[in-house]
């Protein structure tokens, strides 16, 4: 496995290595820190992002790599030179690159050009690095993954689908709720839940977020209005989800021993209220440091070859 452009690309065994190597290198930062010594990692993105960026440009720099950011404007992509060219000469400076961008084609041709890994951080379509990150909190609170129920509840989006598949490889039931129209993509969903199948967990999809939440053992929110979407589409996806906005009385239906999850930004008082935000079973920030190992585990795992794939 030489790319980690989505989450199902993961053999569950991955995952699970993924996550013990997150948990060793929060134990230890530096344990790896001759593996990339005077290798530079590029980490390109096309879109705003705090914790991914530095999130992996800390990770790659545990690892003993230079990162070296780059936004759109600082490549000859922006004057018509083509993805495959870019990936190749960058494959003759780079150890790995990181990207985040707009289409997951984008990155595939990207990928299939590049002799160097290459990771998603972030498309349309997927969030990987952010459902590794996710699971390594779940599994901290709570000892294990399979067996266990996590909300979700809001717009489904590429979180969404990430999340989904990683819950799926990790035999947990993954309970979607969003209004009409606001599904998670179909094809996806119809993947995810073949992988939930095949590996005794369950992807679960409704209107009802009370239903979704019930004995949950985590809710998961995302922002109402993610990067991409039109700010005149607002009002109308305001008044849709409201009635998914993560309140006291909704987290009410958890387990008693249930937590919340946000991936981050989050907007108080929208799709979350600040009372649940900072409140006791908020481990939202637990969540985002741990944004940082994982994308180290990814990063070593690939550079040594150590993924089989899904």
């Amino acid at each position: 496995m030489k790319d980690l452009l989505r989450t199902a690309d993961l053999a569950p065994a991955d995952l699970v290595h993924l996550l013990d190597l997150a948990a060793a290198y929060r134990a230890e930062p530096r344990r790896d820190a001759e593996l990339l010594r005077d290798e530079t990692v590029g980490l390109y993105f096309a879109k705003p992002s705090t914790r991914t960026r530095i999130s992996t440009a800390t990770a790659v720099a545990h690892l003993g790599a230079t990162p070296l950011s780059l936004g759109g404007a600082e490549l000859q992509l922006g004057r018509g030179e083509t993805i495959e060219d870019t990936a190749r000469v960058i494959s003759r400076f780079c150890r790995a690159f990181v990207i985040r961008t707009f289409a997951d084609a984008d990155v595939a041709a990207f990928a299939a050009a590049a002799s160097i890994p290459v990771v998603n951080a972030l498309t349309d379509g997927h969030h990987p690095l952010q459902s590794l990150a996710d699971l390594l909190t779940l599994r901290d609170r709570f000892g294990r993954l399979d067996g266990l129920r996590l909300a979700y509840v809001g717009d489904g989006n590429n979180v969404t689908h990430s999340l989904m598949e990683a819950g799926a490889l990790a035999g947990m039931t993954v309970a979607v709720a969003t209004p009409a129209g606001y599904e998670p993509d179909a094809a996806i969903t119809a993947e995810a839940r073949a992988l939930a199948a095949a590996h005794g967990g369950e992807i679960v999809l409704t209107a009802d977020a009370r239903e979704a939440v019930a004995g949950a053992h985590a809710v998961y929110g995302d922002v109402w209005l993610s990067m991409g979407d039109a700010e005149e589409e607002r009002a109308a996806r305001f008044a849709a989800l409201e009635p998914y906005r993560i309140s006291s009385a909704l987290v009410d239906g958890l387990d008693p021993d249930g937590i919340v999850l946000h991936c981050l930004p989050a907007h108080r008082g929208e799709e979350i209220d600040a009372a649940v935000l900072d409140g006791p079973r908020s481990v939202v920030f637990d969540q985002a440091e741990n944004r940082m190992w994982t994308a180290q585990a990814v990063v070593a795992a690939l550079v040594r070859g150590e993924l089989d794939g899904a």
